[in-house]
């Protein structure tokens, strides 16, 4: 299909949601300047927008009237931005020699095209390995991404681990300061369905962030191709008219099981959202956000934050407590994180020593009672949320 003579109509919010999904994919550095562009495919189905970075590709379709079948290649991010601005209800698009013609109502731009001979054929998606609940995927997502590292010099921190069996699926991330992970279930292709992947955590983020939950159609999830599951190393994520691939990272994720404790020397239950509102306050104080300091005793427990130089804070909560009083330090925004992730009312930490990490879950009906040794079995749960402690000055 050559790139000539293109034309056509199509509802502007339909059009303006679709090019913004497919553009904020789109790398802002990208190794070759033809990356930044979206392709938009017109013929008879109506459009078909798509972007790939030789890593990430998404694709959606969008119905519109085309006059004129053919395909266009434009700065992704320009044509969002004006796209996104445009009055009108309808926008058309015309493209003859090489320039692009919008318009709308009685605005009117004009774009360069970007030649199409270089543009990268996006892969194709593998075969479906199973489906999910998109409101169970977007939670259990969020849940680890928020624990998942940033530094691309450490690339096996920086995905999202993901080890399927069967019906079971386990999500695991880690910073090196804490370690989140989730377990759900799902609906696999095929009964014995097996994979350990390595998924970069902002594009899984970012699909699960963007999520239309109004359609509550199940997400297909597509990992590798043929018998040999994720052999070609890409995963892709089918949502109704949205398609995204990424390529999976080539990377040895840490052994994060022998972390997680059996038991605890000690247990609390707090009531997050007063938790919550106590931190935002004390961590005031806390200078650069280097720690605050949580004391548990027998029915209380006492936040406490900052110095001599910069002030100091202090709040006492309720809380349930079992086990001798124990002094801990967290760094407040990972804290903060770990409680946000938790979907009830109440958190529940398991402390071994003050210097060793703690582990935050969603509260269950009924604290684990202590064993004859006096400490606390860890309690079942889909999600667990391990925090490095900071270091008490002394």
């Amino acid at each position: 299909m050559e790139q000539e003579n293109v034309s056509f109509s199509v509802a502007k919010d339909d059009f303006a949601s679709a090019l913004a999904w497919v553009a904020r994919a789109l790398p802002t550095k990208p190794t070759q300047p033809i990356l930044r562009g979206v392709m938009i495919l017109a013929d008879d189905d109506g459009l078909e927008l798509s972007g790939f970075d030789r890593e990430v590709s998404t694709r959606v379709r969008v119905n519109a009237n085309v006059d004129e079948p053919g395909r266009i290649l434009v700065a992704g991010k320009l044509a969002s931005d004006i796209v996104g601005a445009l009055p009108g209800k309808e926008i058309t698009m015309e493209y003859s020699g090489s320039t692009v013609l919008v318009r709308s109502s009685s605005s009117r731009f004009e774009l360069p095209a970007m030649t199409i001979e270089d543009y990268p054929v996006l892969p194709d998606m593998p075969a479906v390995t199973g489906t999910i609940d998109p409101n169970l995927f977007t939670e259990a997502i969020s849940q680890v991404a928020i624990a998942a590292g940033k530094d691309d010099t450490l690339p096996m921190l920086t995905g999202i681990r993901m080890e399927i069996e069967g019906e079971n699926v386990v999500l695991a991330a880690t910073d090196r300061f804490r370690l989140a992970v989730r377990s759900f279930q799902w609906n696999p292709a095929s009964a014995d369905a097996k994979a350990e992947l390595l998924i970069p955590a902002r594009t899984l983020a970012d699909t699960a962030r963007t999520l239309d939950h109004s359609l509550n159609d199940p997400i297909e999830i597509a990992i590798g191709s043929g018998e040999d599951i994720g052999a070609d190393g890409l995963l892709g994520i089918v949502t109704d008219a949205r398609r995204t691939t990424t390529r999976l990272l080539d990377a040895d994720f840490p052994k994060f099981r022998p972390l997680l404790p059996a038991r605890h020397n000690a247990m609390a239950s707090v009531e997050i959202a007063p938790l919550l509102d106590a931190i935002r306050r004390v961590s005031l104080v806390a200078e650069r956000n280097s720690q605050i300091r949580m004391h548990f005793e027998e029915s209380t427990l006492t936040l406490s934050a900052g110095g001599s130089d910069v002030g100091q804070a202090e709040e006492v909560l309720n809380c349930a407590y079992h086990g001798e009083p124990l002094t801990i330090a967290f760094n407040p925004a990972y804290l903060k994180d770990g409680l946000s992730a938790i979907h009830t009312e109440r958190v529940v930490f398991g402390f071994t020593q003050p210097s060793r990490p703690a582990i935050l879950i969603p509260a269950p009906a009924e604290l684990p009672e202590a064993e004859e040794d006096g400490t606390f079995p860890d309690p079942e749960t889909n999600f667990k949320y391990l925090l490095m402690p900071v270091r008490l000055p002394g």
